[in-house]
């Protein structure tokens, strides 16, 4: 599969999912991440829709088994922060919103 129709089925999944067919942005997205597990834009896009339906350990193992590109590192951040709470991971969870805090502004940084 090219770039160009990757993202075209991307913008397409993005589509279904701000028109109410979430099954469909699923459907695309598990797709394309069938066809390039280590696609991170995809990988994204489908932990994302699989938070929102309770699929937290799914979304984990696609998050972890694609390349992240560094422009979607912070999305990638969140969604697995969410993803461990929600496995009840909280203290994996905790750790890794830190990591995460710490490589954008150090970890001498003031956060309050």
């Amino acid at each position: 599969m090219t770039g160009d129709e990757r993202q075209f089925l991307l913008t397409s999944a993005w589509m279904f999912m701000r028109h109410g067919q979430r099954a469909r942005a699923v459907a695309v997205c598990e797709a394309l991440a069938e066809d390039d597990p280590r696609d991170g834009v995809a990988a994204v896009a489908l932990a994302e829709l699989l938070l929102d339906e309770g699929g937290a350990a799914r979304a984990l193992e696609v998050l972890h088994g694609a390349d992240i590109p560094a422009s979607l590192a912070h999305v990638a951040a969140v969604l697995e922060t969410r993803a461990l709470k929600l496995t009840g991971r909280t203290a994996e969870s905790a750790a890794r919103w830190r990591r995460y805090l710490e490589s954008r502004k150090g970890a001498q940084r003031q956060w309050v």
